[in-house]
């Protein structure tokens, strides 16, 4: 039944939540200032003075709207934790079914939908409003709708048998679920990071092999001057949703590939192209692929192992509104969730100190195997302007949120 009154827990996930919540506010309004600072030096042919006023009027209706976007959603959340609307409808779902797996599934399948459902008319603003007004949005509303398609059923499949077997391992195998819990999760984490390009980007996206021609031809003499087994070079049509650019490299063992975006072809020299790749090729030949997948892989055996211990607790239970002697473990996971949050935050915050660390050493391979940097800035420069970056981010917002490291920066390491 529902619980009447608030735990200790309970005062504390709110807690946990303002701050989060207050923590974003002050870095996201530090870094909205940070646009009305002059262009450094170093970056003055960016933007001329026109291209900067519209990076600036683009920024500032993307962050208002996301602005708006965070406080519905933390309002909402607040108002399920202080109306005990988890309780409510994870009892709702009781009426329908005894079976503890289908319950759970569900339960958690109903939050996806809903959460989804109350996020649509910010994603479509963004995309059809903002994103179209600026030259960005290449996505037509039926692409829209079959991506959102494809998104719920790949969710159903893969989501569905993860959260299955996780559960199944929770009822079946004791304290050590956890242990059979990372085994799952590893296996799938290697799974992704080898076929990810190869099955789940076709199913949005169109790769083609990058055709014969000089790009290729310089592409296969640096992967062989540098004994970089490239095993595919393909061009994804990311021109489809967006005229923003991109690459990137995926892959473990054999399975190497480089993803260019046609976008990115269009916009670039050939000896750009190549330096970007180059800058992919470092990533992987300075182990950072692997050692971000082995981090990652230890973060969630940690997360699982504290998880088996604290979600036998029935007062994370009764801190989400149901009254209960025993815990419940779909709500033990949700209140888990926000309990851990702080934690999430600050290794989040060490990752991305070490993502940036690992971009500029990926910067240096580039420069040193390609005999200067000068045809990666100049493509680390297009890309800003292209895609109407910040060139004067704010310290502490770049500190908690910044994976790659401001374009400032990053040039005068490669000068």
């Amino acid at each position: 039944m529902i619980s009447e009154g608030y735990s200790f827990i309970f005062w504390l996930i709110i807690i946990f939540i303002l701050f989060e919540a207050l923590l974003n506010f002050i870095l996201d309004r530090r870094n909205s200032q940070s646009w009305l600072l002059p262009i450094p030096e170093i970056l003055k042919d960016v933007y001329n003075q026109e291209q900067y006023t519209k990076a600036q009027k683009y920024h500032a209706e993307s962050e208002r709207l996301a602005a708006i976007s965070s406080l519905f959603g933390i309002i909402l959340i607040l108002g399920f934790l202080i109306f005990k609307g988890f309780a409510f409808v994870y009892l709702w779902i009781g009426t329908f079914t005894n079976y503890e797996l289908l319950h759970i599934l569900i339960f958690f399948g109903f939050f996806m939908i809903v959460s989804d459902i109350i996020s649509l008319p910010f994603s479509l603003y963004s995309i059809f409003v903002i994103e179209e007004k600026y030259g960005f949005n290449k996505m037509t509303l039926k692409t829209f709708v079959l991506d959102k398609l494809k998104g719920y059923l790949l969710g159903i499949i893969i989501g569905g048998v993860l959260l299955s077997v996780f559960v199944w391992f929770y009822q079946n195998a004791g304290q050590l679920f956890w242990m059979y819990a990372w085994i799952l999760f590893t296996v799938f984490s290697v799974f992704m990071a080898m076929f990810y390009t190869s099955w789940i980007v076709p199913i949005f996206n169109q790769l083609k092999p990058l055709e014969e021609g000089n790009l290729r031809t310089k592409i296969e003499e640096f992967a062989a001057k540098v004994q970089f087994p490239l095993t595919n070079i393909f061009v994804i049509d990311g021109s489809k949703r967006s005229s923003k650019a991109n690459a990137y490299f995926s892959g473990l063992g054999s399975k190497k590939t480089i993803v260019l975006y046609d976008t990115l072809i269009a916009e670039h020299t050939e000896e750009e192209l190549v330096a970007i790749l180059a800058h992919e090729v470092g990533h992987y030949k300075l182990k950072h692929i692997q050692k971000s997948l082995v981090i990652g892989i230890l973060q969630m055996g940690i997360v699982l192992f504290i998880l088996s211990w604290a979600v036998s607790f029935p007062q994370l239970t009764s801190a989400l509104g149901l009254e209960t002697n025993k815990p419940v473990f779909a709500l033990g996971l949700i209140a888990f969730s926000m309990l851990y949050a702080p934690i999430s935050t600050l290794t989040g915050l060490l990752m991305n100190i070490y993502s940036r660390k690992n971009e500029f050493e990926a910067d240096n391979y580039a420069k040193e195997n390609t005999g200067s940097g000068v045809f990666l800035i100049s493509a680390l420069k297009k890309l800003s302007s292209n895609n109407l970056s910040n060139l004067n981010p704010d310290k502490w917002y770049v500190f908690f949120n910044y994976s790659h490291p401001p374009l400032r920066h990053r040039i005068e390491k490669l000068l």
